[in-house]
C-alpha cells in the first residue's frame, strides 16, 4: 500500500486530504511542521509528499528545497495563497511534481497524485540504490547493509547477501533452489543444490527471531522455498537507517502528531 505525507498547517485539510485517501487504498500519515514532516521521513518509507508551501512562520519553498535536495520523493505543492507566477515557477525549479491551488476537488487531487507516481522515473543505476523494506528490517543495497529495527548492523557473507536479495524481489513466490542456487551466485566446489539449504539456514539464524520454527523463509516441500513478509522498496540512497526503520502501522487515516 502506498504511503503518502500530508504537511498541513489546517487540522481540517490534513483529515479530509487523509480520509479522502483512505477511501482510495492509500495509507497516510498528516503532520503539521517541517520538524513532525523530518521524524516520519526518518523513520519509515514515504511514496509521495503533499507540502502546503504556507506553514506559519517556517518557509515552504526552503522546506521543499531542502525535500528535493534530501530526498527522491514526488511532491505535489498545495497553496491557499496568492502565489504570484513567479513563486509557483520557483517550486517547479526547485523539484515539485505538480502544484495545485487550494480550494481542490479531492477527485481531481487524487488524479494528479496517482499521475505523479506514474511520472515517476527511475535514473540508470537506481536499481543498485534499492532500500527493501520488510517485517523491522531494512536491506541498502548500494551500502550492502542490514539493519534491525531492535538489534541493528547484522552482517552477510555475498552468498547469504545475494540469495535474500532474491527473495526479497519475489516476496511469497515459491523460488526453487536452482533459482536461489542461481541468484546466490555460489561458485566452485559449494555448487550444488544444498548449499541452498546452507544459506537458508544462515540467514535463518540472522533473521528469524526462532530459526527452528521461521516465519519468514518457508520451506515449500517438494519445490523450494518462499519469503512470507510484506516487501517495501525504495529507490534512493538518502533512506535513513537509524532505530526507527520501517514499521507497517496498518491501512488508514493517521495523525499521530496532532
Amino acid at each position: 500500500m502506498k504511503h503518502i505525507l500530508v504537511v498541513d498547517k489546517d487540522a481540517a485539510i490534513r483529515h479530509l486530504i487523509v480520509e479522502y485517501l483512505s477511501l482510495h487504498a492509500f495509507r497516510s500519515t498528516a503532520v503539521s511542521n517541517s520538524r513532525q514532516l523530518n521524524r516520519v521521513l526518518a523513520c519509515e518509507p514515504v511514496d509521495l509528499v503533499v507540502l502546503d508551501l504556507n506553514l506559519g512562520r517556517e518557509d515552504g519553498l526552503e522546506i521543499l528545497r531542502d525535500l528535493t535536495t534530501k530526498w527522491a520523493i514526488p511532491i505535489i505543492v498545495i497553496s491557499g495563497d496568492r502565489l504570484e507566477e513567479a513563486e509557483k515557477v520557483v517550486a517547479l525549479e526547485l523539484g515539485a511534481t505538480d502544484f495545485v491551488p487550494k480550494p481542490f476537488g479531492m477527485p481531481e487531487f487524487l488524479a494528479r497524485i496517482r499521475a505523479a507516481m506514474r511520472r515517476r522515473t527511475i535514473s540508470p543505476g537506481a536499481k543498485d540504490r534499492r532500500s527493501f523494506y520488510f517485517s523491522g528490517w531494512s536491506l541498502n543495497l548500494r551500502q550492502r547493509r542490514l539493519m534491525s529495527r531492535k538489534s541493528g548492523e547484522v552482517k552477510l557473507t555475498s552468498g547469504e547477501f545475494n540469495l535474500l536479495v532474491a527473495f526479497l524481489e519475489h516476496p511469497r513466490d515459491v523460488l526453487t533452489r536452482e533459482q536461489l542456487l542461481s541468484a546466490s551466485r555460489v561458485r566452485g566446489e559449494e555448487v550444488y543444490d544444498r548449499s541452498v539449504d546452507v544459506l537458508v539456514l544462515r540467514l535463518r539464524r540472522k533473521l528469524e527471531a526462532d530459526p527452528a520454527n521461521p516465519c519468514l523463509i518457508i520451506t515449500a516441500r517438494g519445490a523450494g522455498y518462499k519469503f512470507e513478509a510484506d516487501v517495501e522498496i525504495h529507490y534512493g540512497d538518502n533512506r535513513s537507517l537509524n532505530s526507527n526503520l520501517y514499521e507497517d502501522r496498518g491501512r488508514g487515516s493517521q495523525d499521530p502528531f496532532v
